[in-house]
């Protein structure tokens, strides 16, 4: 792994740094790594650690969210019945729940659908619209889908539904002819990253004012900011800007655990109601059992979660959510061994992108060993299961390769495709593998070179053992919440000696002692693959994330070990 230091691509920080941290009430060293971050003015710097609802962007900035809260308040009033179609993933689901129980806090009802990921597939399909329709629905509301499903809009139309698109995913050559469409990357925003229920949440917002207009009590929006969190974390999308303020705000709502189902998700977690989670325990603890839901069973079952008051209910369907995450989690092991066994052969035959098939595995889970695959081979892949007339698939990037471009330059072989650059899906013909696999390939090599890229660690300073206390860690956490685009912060140790190695469950603890200052921590991996028999008892720098731990109500520091070098 190389190690890069974020000072060595920029420029000496300004002289009046410390100067500049004093007036904020932070270290130097806060400042150092807010600079090296990009984040560089004081104006810059005080909006990053105070991201307060008041930034938020006016809904005049957000394209097409006026007309569309317009045109579904004029509807609704109208008496007019609504079905909310969502997406079985954490994003679609908490987007779904969001709009519904905005709507049910206005005493409107409203019908909602969740494809079956096996049945159905993902977005809007004919089938489901039809059966919508003969049920009395009149408007059809998408919430993270809908922007390529050019052809089930015009089929909505013909039966004389109206049609109201929300999504964030990117837009095909050709879009659907719908009432009203709301996305962030059809044109410059405040956040072209925003989420699928962070685009549902500015809907609602302007839906709010449409009501307030008509007579209606504003509906407090913060009662849906842990909807907005849990569905922003979940689809990895850049926490900067606009998508910061809303997560961060959003976390607090989810640690008060008000919401019923988020506190038994919580419980089923082994948290108590009212704990205070990072993003990384949503992303890797909650988002996984909802998602498990959509994967293995009926995405309905998480927005029932989501949705209900009752405390019974709730318990309930936390524990079945529990039973699939286990359940998924079994099949993505056996999947994954069979998986990485094509991978490492295409791998060795000099391939560099991978598409790997198999009609035996479940489409439920094969996103998970695609992103499991590119970390163990750092290779553009694609996963894809079924057999008949049509092969599904997911498939997951690197850095620097734009998966959904590469998806649109095949798209004469695909039945369908969607999703981002670093993760899309698509769907083809059995006798079409071949051909995209060998296109896929081409792709991946003349835009990434034929050998692998060596993963690439990103360190943001030197930091000693005694420099990692309570009070900078604590400090530490004034930048949450991590995750893509504002990464955890990772440090350089000096010379430490390894006292001690041992395999625990699922990691591999060291026990490292920095001689100079005689002090020892302990420091963990995960999947840290093989470890040199001989390393305990030499001298070697590690590049680690320190934290608070407070296990069994004792709080600790602990260091995530990301890597490490001889001294």
């Amino acid at each position: 792994m190389i190690w890069k230091f974020r000072k060595e691509t920029l420029c000496a920080p300004p002289e009046d740094l410390d100067k500049l941290a004093a007036n904020l009430d932070i270290s130097g060293r806060l400042a150092r790594i807010l600079w090296q971050r990009g984040v560089q003015t004081a104006e810059e710097m005080r909006a990053f650690l105070n991201p307060s609802l008041k930034k938020l962007a006016p809904l005049g900035d957000w394209p097409g969210v006026n007309e569309a809260a317009a045109l579904l308040a004029r509807e609704l009033a109208g008496g007019r019945r609504l079905c909310v179609w969502g997406d079985y993933d954490v994003d679609g689901i908490s987007a779904a729940a969001l709009v519904l129980d905005f709507l049910r806090r206005h005493r409107i009802g409203a019908d909602w659908h969740i494809p079956d990921r096996l049945s159905e597939g993902y977005g809007l399909n004919k089938a489901g619209i039809s059966k919508a329709a003969g049920a009395g629905v009149e408007i059809v509301l998408t919430v993270d889908c809908g922007i390529s499903d050019v052809e089930a809009v015009a089929y909505a139309k013909s039966l004389g539904l109206t049609v109201i698109i929300s999504d964030h995913h990117l837009p095909g050559e050709t879009l659907p002819e719908a009432d009203a469409i709301v996305n962030p990357r059809l044109c410059p925003c405040p956040c072209q990253a925003l989420s699928g229920v962070g685009v549902a949440f500015f809907l609602v917002a302007a839906l709010n004012v449409e009501f307030a207009a008509r007579g209606a009590s504003r509906v407090d929006l913060r009662e849906f900011l842990d909807l907005v969190a849990l569905g922003t974390l979940a689809d990895v999308v850049d926490l900067n800007g606009q998508n910061r303020i809303l997560v961060k705000n959003g976390l607090l709502k989810i640690n008060e655990g008000a919401r019923v189902g988020v506190a038994a998700l919580k419980a089923s977690c082994k948290f108590s109601p009212n704990a205070g989670l990072s993003s990384r325990q949503v992303v890797f603890t909650l988002a996984p059992r909802i998602n498990a839901a959509g994967r293995l069973g009926s995405g309905g079952l998480a927005l029932e979660l989501l949705l209900t008051g009752d405390r019974r209910q709730a318990a309930e369907l936390a524990a079945e959510l529990e039973r699939l995450n286990a359940k998924r989690r079994a099949e993505e092991e056996v999947i994954l061994g069979q998986a990485l066994v094509q991978a490492r052969e295409q791998a060795e035959g000099g391939r560099r992108g991978l598409v790997l098939h198999s009609p035996a595995w479940h489409p439920g889970v094969i996103g998970i060993v695609a992103s499991r695959i590119v970390e163990a081979l750092r290779c553009p892949t694609v996963v894809l299961s079924g057999t008949g007339e049509s092969l599904k698939g997911s498939g997951r990037s690197v850095a620097n390769f734009d998966l959904h471009a590469a998806f649109n330059a095949c798209s004469e072989l695909l039945l369908g495709f969607g999703g981002h650059k670093m993760a899309a899906g698509l769907s083809l013909e059995p006798h079409r593998l071949n051909e995209f696999s060998r296109r896929f390939d081409e792709l991946a090599v003349n835009q990434l070179g034929l050998l692998p890229a060596e993963d690439e660690c990103r360190i943001d300073c030197e930091l000693n053992f005694s420099e990692a206390d309570f009070y900078f860690l604590k400090e530490l956490e004034i930048l949450q919440p991590f995750g893509m685009g504002n990464p955890e912060p990772v440090f350089a140790s000096p010379p430490v000696r390894v006292k001690k190695i041992q395999n625990r469950n699922g990691f591999m603890q060291f026990e490292l002692t920095d001689e100079e200052r005689a002090l020892t921590r302990t420091a963990k991996i995960w999947r840290a693959g093989d470890v040199p028999p001989n390393l305990a008892g030499r001298r070697i720098r590690i590049a680690f994330s320190p934290r608070i731990d407070h296990y069994n109500g004792a709080a600790g520091v602990e260091f995530r070990l990301k890597d490490w070098k001889e001294a």
